[in-house]
C-alpha cells in the first residue's frame, strides 16, 4: 500500500477538495518545496491527508497566495559537517541492516520510542561529501512526526535512543531514499537529538461498533459526547474550525492524528468528508465527541483511503469563522 501514497497536498486536494480538479498538480509541486520533506519520506507520508482535519494544506494554499512573488525562500544557515561524515568511525556501532550509529551525548530518559510513537527531534542531515541538505536546527524549530512515516533508517535509528540523547546516524542508501530522483543521494549522515516521545492516543474500547450510549443521526452517523464544552454556538456547514482529532478503522488501527503531530488542524467544514461536515455541526467549542462514520459518508471505498466505517475522536477547539 505504501507505493500508493503520494504527496500530502495532492491527497488533500484530490480527496477533500473534490471540486478543484487542477489542484492535484499544484499540490505535488508545492510539496516538493517543503524543507521538512527532506526527512519525512513522501512515499510513506500519506495518512495525514486522508482525513479531514489534516488540512494545513488549505491554510497553506491561502498563505502562499497572499505572499508576494518576490519573496524568496530563506536559505538555511549551513552547519559544518562532522569530521567523520564520509564514513562511520571504528567506534560506531552497526546493526544487522547496515545502519551505523554513534552516541554523541547520553540521554536522561529510560524509554525507547516504538515505531508507532511520534517523536520530537532536532536534527541536521548531510551527504557524505559534507553538504548539508536539511536541518531543523537551522530553522530554529524542532520537527515532530510519527516514526513509521519516515525513512527506514530513521525508524530504526531513533528506536535505539532515549529522550535527551544525541546520536549520529550513517544511513545506507537502501535505508534512505534508494536513489529516488530529487532526493538526497547515497549514504546520508544525521545528527539527531531526541527531545520527546509522544505516545499515540489509546484505541477506544468501543471502536468496533457504537455502544448503547451512542446516539444516531438520520444519515447513519453514530456519536457520543466524551467531554462537554463551554460554548453555546454550533458551527455551520461553511464554518472554518480548529480541532484536534484522531481516527481509527474499526479494527483499532489508528490512521491519522493531529494529536500525535502536535498541532491542531484547521479547515472549512464544507471541504471535508460528509460525516465530518455533519458531525462537527453537532458540537460547540470545548466539546469532545466520538463519531462512527459509515463508509458512505467517509471515503466510499476509494483506493488508498481508509476503508469501511471510520471512528474519530474530535475536540472542537474553536470556530474561527462562522
Amino acid at each position: 500500500m505504501k507505493n500508493n501514497f503520494i504527496s500530502i497536498l495532492a491527497i488533500m486536494s484530490c480527496m477533500v477538495i473534490v471540486s478543484m480538479a487542477s489542484s492535484c498538480k499544484k499540490g505535488r509541486q508545492s510539496e516538493g518545496n517543503k524543507t521538512h520533506s527532506k526527512v519525512v519520506d513522501k512515499k510513506v507520508h500519506k495518512i495525514d491527508l486522508k482525513v479531514p482535519g489534516s488540512k494545513d494544506a488549505i491554510k497553506d494554499k491561502k498563505l502562499a497566495a497572499s505572499k508576494p512573488k518576490s519573496m524568496a525562500k530563506p536559505q538555511l544557515k549551513q552547519i559544518p559537517a562532522p569530521a567523520d561524515v564520509a564514513a562511520p568511525p571504528k567506534d560506531a556501532e552497526h546493526t544487522k541492516s547496515g545502519l551505523a550509529t554513534k552516541v554523541i551525548k547520553a540521554g536522561t530518559g529510560s524509554q525507547h520510542p516504538a515505531a508507532t510513537d511520534t517523536v520530537k527531534v532536532n536534527y541536521t542531515g548531510w551527504t557524505t561529501d559534507g553538504k548539508m541538505f536539511d536541518s531543523s536546527v537551522s530553522r530554529g524549530k524542532p520537527a515532530t512526526f510519527p516514526l513509521n512515516r519516515v525513512i527506514a533508517g530513521w525508524t530504526e535509528g531513533l528506536a535505539l535512543m532515549v529522550v535527551g540523547e544525541k546520536r549520529r546516524l550513517w544511513i545506507p542508501e537502501e535505508l534512505a531514499y534508494k536513489g529516488r530522483p530529487g532526493r538526497p543521494q547515497g549514504m546520508l549522515v544525521f545528527d539527531v537529538e531526541l527531545l520527546d516521545i509522544v505516545k499515540p492516543p489509546a484505541t477506544p474500547k468501543d471502536v468496533a461498533a457504537p455502544g448503547k450510549d451512542a446516539k444516531k443521526t438520520p444519515s447513519g452517523i453514530a456519536y457520543k459526547l466524551l467531554k462537554k464544552g463551554t460554548g453555546s454556538v454550533h458551527p455551520s456547514a461553511t464554518s472554518v474550525v480548529q480541532v484536534n482529532y484522531t481516527g481509527w478503522t474499526t479494527d483499532g488501527k489508528m490512521f491519522d492524528s493531529s494529536v500525535t503531530r502536535g498541532r491542531p488542524a484547521t479547515f472549512p467544514l464544507n471541504r471535508v468528508i460528509p460525516g465530518w461536515t455533519e458531525g462537527v455541526q453537532l458540537m460547540v467549542e470545548g466539546d469532545s465527541m466520538r463519531f462512527w462514520i459509515p463508509e458512505a459518508l467517509a471515503y466510499k471505498g476509494r483506493p488508498g483511503a481508509p476503508q469501511g466505517m471510520l471512528v474519530f475522536d474530535v475536540e472542537l477547539i474553536k470556530i474561527l469563522k462562522q
